[in-house]
């Protein structure tokens, strides 16, 4: 025991400026890096946790799409917005249901809701080829179905008259400024996934896999703040997808891929800069 508090002492002195408060000092000498993800794993078609993990995606993006669709169906219809939530209200109930499925589901699945964030994880080895595929189409189907849901309350006439929620560029910005904000904005969501649930985070601060859901709906709030007047946000191509699908107009299918192609290299780009650059993981490999 004695040992053991000097270590900490030691550490605590060492390091005193790079301690968060209420942490522990650890060096890296007690984390270990978990082994990546097999690209392939045949074995998980056989486990029932696979498969539940996919209905739980699924019906985790089916409600994610069917109360943020109804609150910017319900913003849209108002002849003011004074009467409404507004684009700071769209922002919440985004945000908010992403920290509540994520808190729902991250025990199930991870609570990936975005095939962007699965993209990103895919990337990083943090699961197989084959989950991360399963996942992206439950989350599309789930898109689908919610959105599907929401046009059979607000009805087609009146669906279809507020864009059914979809994503595209709007007036006053090039098809180059909604991908570099979905670029950006994706960036930012999957650069916070990756830090709040960094596995030597969790191993050092015990209350950081509680908290994790925060500050991913915290990031999703503040990206629809900035991008919903340039592309409506998509930084999720399941929601894009499902809204255009029931929409089904060419307002939504002309933009329809920079809400695919931005988020996944936004998230390409989050993946290499934290296992690169803030990790330097092929780095320790070497060593």
């Amino acid at each position: 025991m004695e040992g053991k508090e000097e270590d900490v002492k030691l550490g605590a002195n060492k390091f005193a400026e790079r301690q968060p408060i209420g942490t522990s000092a650890q060096t890296d000498k007690d984390y270990k890096e978990p082994p990546p993800a097999p690209l392939f794993e045949p074995g998980e078609l056989r486990s029932w946790s696979f498969y539940r993990a996919g209905i739980a995606e699924f019906m985790a993006t089916f409600l994610f799409l069917y109360i943020t669709i109804l609150t910017v169906m319900g913003v849209s219809k108002s002849n003011t917005k004074c009467t409404t939530v507004g684009i700071q209200g769209i922002a919440w109930a985004f945000g908010g249901m992403i920290f509540a499925l994520v808190y729902c589901t991250a025990g199930i699945s991870g609570g990936h809701i975005n095939p962007a964030v699965t993209f990103g994880l895919l990337l990083a080895r943090k699961l197989s080829l084959t989950r991360a595929v399963f996942y992206m189409i439950m989350q599309c189907l789930g898109a689908i179905c919610g959105a599907g849901v929401v046009k059979g309350f607000e009805g087609s006439g009146n669906y279809e008259r507020l864009r059914g929620g979809a994503n595209f560029v709007n007036h006053g910005y090039t098809k180059g400024d909604g991908l570099g904000a979905e670029i950006v904005g994706t960036f930012l969501l999957v650069y916070t996934v990756f830090s709040a649930t960094d596995a030597k985070r969790n191993a050092r601060d015990s209350h950081v896999p509680i908290l994790a859901p925060l500050p991913i709906g915290f990031a999703v709030f503040l990206v629809h703040l900035a991008t919903i007047p340039i592309t409506g946000t998509g930084i999720n191509p399941a929601r894009s997808l499902g809204a255009a699908i029931i929409f089904n107009k060419d307002l939504a299918w002309d933009d329809q891929w920079i809400f695919w192609v931005g988020p996944f290299i936004g998230a390409a780009l989050a993946a290499v800069y934290h296992q690169i650059v803030i990790r330097a993981i092929p780095f320790k490999s070497r060593g």
